[in-house]
């Protein structure tokens, strides 16, 4: 009897899982919380309005469309599309989902129950922004809003755009910028030479897969004459109703900015990432074991440490596409009853190898380093949601003796937005770190959310009905 394997996620790890465990002949149901398949990598414009050259903004767009046509063609493949999977139970049968399905915020939503028999989640990553004053002005976007808006609505935030943070991610959003008709008037990585040479510290022909981006991405600088600064962060945005220009710094090694090299520069957008932060609700709510490092542990078949539940792509390790894919063919395969050793599955399991190296790579030479805290005012806002500021977090740490977490959250409401500590949380750890070493044993965590997503209490009464679906 064929297995019955549900997807959480349609990324590239999501839609290689589902691929990999219709192959092996499960019955597989991908969810997604977007109108479409793609993720965030690949986020296109609906097919009511398509492009004429789709594949233009999108890299490797015809593994998209691969693997699109193979799961919309498998009549053993349920696509569940605006499909908000918000919590996650263990029972003594495996895990049960709950979730809504239908447009966001629609009276026409309504609550599901699915029981598979094995659980992939691909639920990816979303950008990590370091706050800095004046990070809240209109007109300062995550790199991957912009890449976003660039993709799926063919827009352009700003005629004079400024790139800036740290990480390889800079460079595609970079591309998509330029293609949309922006003027980028710099890129900036905190990190200096020094530390993305480590790149190359040994073994550079396992990285020969990349050298072909790397090429491309470095041709597109050349023709738009877009400079990359390495070693150089936004310390400051400045404006009035929006921003206008932003003061950029030299940062030492680690990243705390050197007086005097202060520079202005003129723009009316600026686009910012400093690496991405894994979706863990899902996997913390299914009793996953998160590695040290907060990535969810998963061993060689991608499993977890809860029987039946694995795991793939950004969730596991921040490490791009090819990682993804990788990893999404293996647990997808295994999910459906399939073993690493089988032979099907043996291209994943070498180009998981080899493309792991890049993965690991990626924290030597683009990681967040702990200087960054040196640009903050008292007046920068730490938590978005609740304007929490850095003097009001400081202050109350100094009147409390605590570095706990939970005392922050409960003294100063930081982390207690409508986000729950998805955009600040990390920050905020990071800078209570500094504050002092005192933090308690098994102090909270900004990654565990019980309830992942907004849900109406209506739909959670519904869940009582009789006639609410449930997938067996």
């Amino acid at each position: 009897m064929s297995r019955n394997v549900v997807v959480v996620g349609g990324g590239p790890a999501g839609l290689a899982a589902a691929k990999s465990a219709v192959d092996a002949g499960a019955r597989v149901t991908i969810i997604d919380s977007s109108d479409q398949l793609g993720g965030q990598f690949w986020r296109h414009l609906p097919p009511e309005r398509a492009g004429a050259d789709e594949a233009r903004l999108h890299h490797d767009w015809q593994t998209y469309q691969r693997l699109h046509r193979r799961l919309t063609a498998s009549p053993h493949c349920e696509i569940r599309t605006r499909t908000q999977i918000w919590a996650i139970e263990t029972t003594p049968d495996g895990v049960l989902l709950t979730g809504v399905q239908g447009a966001p915020d629609a009276r026409t939503e309504a609550p599901i129950q699915l029981h598979p028999d094995a659980l992939v989640l691909a639920t990816g990553a979303h950008d990590r922004t370091l706050p800095f004053p004046g990070w809240t002005l209109p007109g300062v976007y995550t790199a991957g809003a912009a890449q976003a808006f660039a993709k799926a609505e063919r827009v352009a935030l700003g005629r004079r755009v400024l790139v800036a943070g740290a990480g390889p991610f800079l460079l595609p959003v970079t591309e998509s910028l330029v293609k949309t008709g922006a003027k980028v008037v710099a890129v900036l990585e905190a990190n200096r030479p020094r530390n993305l040479a480590r790149w190359l510290a040994t073994a550079p022909w396992k990285l020969a897969g990349k050298a072909g981006e790397l090429a491309h991405y470095v041709g597109t600088h050349l023709r738009h004459r877009v400079p990359y600064r390495p070693g150089r962060a936004v310390v400051a945005a400045h404006g009035d109703d929006r921003v206008e220009a932003v003061t950029v710094a030299r940062v030492d090694a680690n990243w705390k900015p050197i007086p005097g090299t202060e520079k202005r520069y003129a723009v009316d957008a600026v686009c910012v990432s400093h690496g991405f932060t894994p979706r863990l609700e899902l996997a913390v709510a299914a009793g996953c074991r998160i590695t040290a490092d907060r990535f969810v542990r998963v061993d060689d078949a991608q499993q977890t440490t809860v029987r039946g539940v694995y795991a793939a792509g950004e969730i596991t390790g921040i490490g791009g596409k090819d990682v993804a894919l990788a990893e999404g063919a293996i647990a997808g395969h295994c999910a459906a009853g399939g073993d690493t050793t089988d032979a099907v599955i043996q291209p994943a399991v070498r180009r998981r190898r080899t493309m792991g190296a890049f993965s690991r790579r990626l924290d030597a030479a683009h990681g967040i380093r702990p200087g960054w805290t040196g640009w903050l005012t008292d007046d920068t806002i730490l938590c978005r949601c609740e304007e929490s500021r850095v003097g009001t977090v400081r202050r109350t740490v100094a009147a409390t003796g605590s570095v706990s977490l939970r005392s922050t959250k409960l003294t100063t409401r930081v982390g207690l937005g409508i986000c729950q500590a998805r955009i600040c949380g990390r920050n905020v750890e990071d800078y209570l770190g500094q504050l002092g070493d005192r933090v308690p044993a098994g102090d909270a965590s900004s990654d565990h959310r019980p309830i992942v997503s907004p849900v109406r209490l209506g739909d959670i009464a519904r869940l009582a009905d009789p006639d609410t679906p449930t997938t067996p």
